[in-house]
C-alpha cells in the first residue's frame, strides 16, 4: 500500500470516530482512496416520509458522507463549500443505497466532487456535486470512541 493510500485511510479512520451523524444514519464506510470513497446504507423505515420513500435530506447526507469522506482524504480538514442533489428514482424500507465519490478537479484551497447514488439493483438514484474547500488545518487522530467502519 502506498503512501497515499494509508493517508487517505488514516483519515476515514480519524473521522469516523467522531461522525456521531454518519454513526447515527448507519453508514457504513466501504472504500477510501485517494480523492475517492464510497459509502453505503440500509434506508429504515425511520427515514421514510410521508410517502414512504426515503426521504431527500436522507439520500444528500450518504451523499455528502462520500463527498467529505473523498475530499478529506489528503490529510487536511476539508469543508463543503456548496453541494447540489439531483434525486432520480425513489428509495423504499429495505434499500441498500451506495454512495460512490470522484474527484473531478483540486486545487490549493478548493476541489469539486460528482457523487452516484445507486441501489442494490444498480440503479442510479441520486447524482450530487459537491465544492470543497481546504483550510491549512490537520485532521487530528482517532479519538478512539467508536470504532470500526472506515477500512
Amino acid at each position: 500500500m502506498d503512501a497515499a493510500q494509508r493517508l487517505a485511510e488514516q483519515c476515514a479512520e480519524a473521522m469516523y470516530t467522531r461522525d456521531a451523524a454518519v454513526i447515527a444514519a448507519g453508514i457504513l464506510i466501504d472504500e477510501v482512496g485517494p480523492g475517492y470513497a464510497r459509502v453505503r446504507m440500509r434506508v429504515r423505515a425511520d427515514m421514510l416520509n410521508s410517502h414512504l420513500i426515503c426521504h431527500g435530506g436522507v439520500v444528500f447526507t450518504l451523499s455528502d458522507t462520500a463527498f467529505a469522506y473523498a475530499c478529506n482524504s489528503y490529510g487536511l480538514v476539508t469543508v463543503a463549500a456548496s453541494a447540489s442533489i439531483e434525486l432520480l428514482l425513489p428509495s423504499r424500507e429495505g434499500d441498500e443505497l451506495i454512495a460512490e465519490a470522484r474527484e473531478c478537479s483540486r486545487g490549493r484551497r478548493s476541489g469539486i466532487y460528482d457523487i452516484t447514488v445507486r441501489n442494490q439493483r444498480g440503479e442510479t438514484v441520486a447524482l450530487f456535486r459537491g465544492r470543497s474547500h481546504q483550510t491549512q488545518q490537520s485532521i487530528p487522530p482517532p479519538t478512539g470512541a467508536a470504532q470500526g467502519g472506515a477500512s
